[in-house]
């Protein structure tokens, strides 16, 4: 019997980074979450009943204070129920602040936290990657000079 893996995180290049795994896919029972965005409805096609949304557009309120916190709420909701729908054993996210609810959920019920922090940070902690750090069964860094920021993390090079 397969694992179930699910494979999470927000639309552009956090998705692309995520997609870099897809030779992963056929060997676990797996889903695919992300936002839902133009850009990402061919996801469905390709990937039939793998495929699962979040809010459209969650991505670009963060810098508004007002409207980010309940699209916020209402993903993490929406996670909460994904999560009871698929169970997954693992999740593998490589961010951003979309997939942090669902990690928190997936540890707190027993899943397996898989995190690989961005490619674009190669100095800096992310803002989710600070929080999914702390309770990660296995966080991985892109760039070696990470090490740094994340000590207990895993050097596993880049991702593409």
């Amino acid at each position: 019997m397969k694992k179930r893996v699910l494979f999470i995180a927000s639309t552009g290049g956090h998705l692309e980074e995520l997609m870099q795994l897809k030779s992963m896919f056929d060997k676990y029972d797996y889903y695919i979450i992300t936002e839902k965005t133009k850009s990402n409805l061919s996801l469905k096609n390709k990937y039939p009943n793998r495929v699962s949304f979040l809010v459209y557009g969650s991505y670009t309120t963060i810098s508004k204070k007002v409207i980010y916190p309940f699209k916020l709420l209402y993903n993490t909701l929406k996670s909460f129920i994904l999560f009871l729908k698929y169970r997954p054993q693992y999740i593998v996210s490589t961010g951003a602040h979309t997939s942090g609810p669902m990690c928190l959920i997936g540890h707190i019920l027993g899943s397996k936290v898989i995190y690989i922090e961005t490619f674009a940070n190669s100095e800096t902690k992310s803002r989710t990657g600070s929080v999914v750090y702390k309770f990660a069964d296995l966080f991985i860094v892109q760039w070696e000079s990470m090490l740094k920021l994340y000590p207990n993390a895993i050097y596993g090079g880049w991702i593409f």
